[in-house]
Parts: structure tokens; sequence; C-alpha cells
């Protein structure tokens, strides 16, 4: 499981939809709430199969601006081998960085 978490330049739903747009991999479910006040959460869920691990892949993608400042959450899970060793040849790290990649040109510290 590889998890990245940072903060972007950018509504919400740009975020979301950059990351549906460039997305190299099966968007699988798709949700999103207005919450009020200029709030927004969203949630994207992706399914890719890494051929180095042998195994489909879950990405789970979720985007707010509950606390002001628009946050994205890159899960990645489900990209191990087997089910004594949890390994995954970088497959989980490379497909949650992906969401960091896409929005690299906004993220702030």
């Amino acid at each position: 499981m590889s998890t990245i978490s940072f903060n972007v330049n950018i509504a919400p739903l740009a975020a979301l939809n950059l990351v549906k747009d460039n997305q190299n991999a099966d968007l699988v479910h798709e949700e999103y709430h207005n919450v009020g006040q200029d709030k927004l959460i969203g949630t994207q869920i992706y399914e890719k199969y890494y051929f180095r691990s042998k195994n489909r892949a879950a990405l789970i993608v979720i985007i707010d601006n509950l606390k002001g400042t628009t946050n994205v959450r890159a899960i990645a899970t489900g990209s191990s081998e087997g089910l004594i060793f949890n390994f995954d040849w970088g497959a989980a790290v490379d497909f949650a960085s992906s969401v960091e990649n896409i929005l690299d040109p906004y993220i702030i510290e």
C-alpha cells in the first residue's frame, strides 16, 4: 500500500477533472458531493493491471477543500503479488505517484 497527500492551488473539481482526464487506468467509480459554502469532496477509484506484480491494483483519489485549501489524497492498494509476501515491485508507489505527477504544476507547500 502507498499513500500520498499534498495540497494544490486549484479547486477540487478542477483537480478531479485533471486526474480523470490524464489517469492511465480504468475509472471504476466516481462520486462528488457539494457540502455547501463552496466546499466539495470528490472520490475517484481506478483499477489497473501491473505485469511486474502480476496483479490488479486499486487507486483511490480523494480531493476536498473542507479545510479551505484543496487537499489531495491518493491511496494505492492491492498490488502485492501473493498472500504471504506483501511485495509489489513498486507498483503501488507508481500508481499513487501518478496523481502527484498529473497535478505537479499546481502543488503548493
